[in-house]
């Protein structure tokens, strides 16, 4: 092989390795999901499924150690970009998960029964509102704040023209099925209050839409603002 093709093969491969990264470096950012999370459900689970319902305590005291190590590991994750708007209350609610634990060894360590009890079931309690914020009430909103993400953090502050009208047909596609959503029925008291956000939305995409038309550049990123205010107050319906 030639010194110019070992070259032009180099310069191939880490290009190649490049756009991977980047690819996987996007997927991971728009992916909500903190996997530290989701591996201290396989601590939670035992302790509120078994132990809390027969006041198992002795099986309560035996995982101290999972439920610290696993607390720790949660309060070290990094959010994904995605849930950067999220990050105040996963932070506010994180310390108060790791207060909780700290609740919950000193209980143990006490051998005081009741109070390990009612630790356990806070524990239980907050690990179920970290996973609230994580993970949103409905998929279809969770898929069109995906397609917003995008737009709204890159592609509109960059002036991407192109890529935003893409992101918009996109969106245009989730809001048609988030018209289509029910809440589920523990939040059935919550169905107008969400109706009414959904509108106001769903008109805000349609003003955008039509902004794109004017190729100006001011236009349109305050449409995509309005937009993403919009999009806020529907998540702000299940706060």
């Amino acid at each position: 092989m030639t010194r110019l093709w070992r070259i032009v093969l180099i310069s191939c491969l880490a290009l190649s390795a490049s756009v991977f990264a980047t690819a996987t470096d996007v997927s991971s950012e728009v992916t909500a999901n903190v996997p530290a999370l989701g591996e201290f459900h396989e601590v939670i689970v035992p302790i509120w499924h078994q132990a809390w319902p027969t006041k198992d305590t002795a099986m309560m005291r035996k995982m101290v150690p999972d439920v610290e190590k696993g607390v720790a590991k949660v309060a070290a994750a990094e959010l994904p970009g995605i849930l950067r708007d999220k990050a105040k209350a996963w932070q506010e609610n994180v310390a108060k998960f790791q207060q909780t634990a700290t609740e919950y060894k000193a209980a143990a360590d006490a051998k005081d029964d009741a109070r390990l009890l009612k630790a356990a079931e806070k524990l239980h309690s907050q690990f179920e509102v970290l996973v609230r914020i994580v993970k949103p009430v409905l998929k279809e909103l969770d898929q069109f704040h995906t397609a917003l993400y995008m737009l709204y953090h890159y592609e509109a502050p960059e002036y991407k023209l192109d890529k935003i009208k893409a992101s918009v047909a996109k969106l245009n596609e989730k809001m048609a099925v988030l018209n289509q959503a029910k809440l589920p029925q523990r939040l059935s008291k919550k169905q107008s209050e969400f109706e009414a956000a959904r509108t106001n939305l769903s008109k805000s995409l349609e003003t955008l839409t039509a902004t794109l038309a004017t190729n100006d550049e001011k236009r349109i990123k305050d449409a995509v603002e309005t937009m993403h205010t919009d999009y806020q107050n529907v998540e702000k319906v299940f706060d």
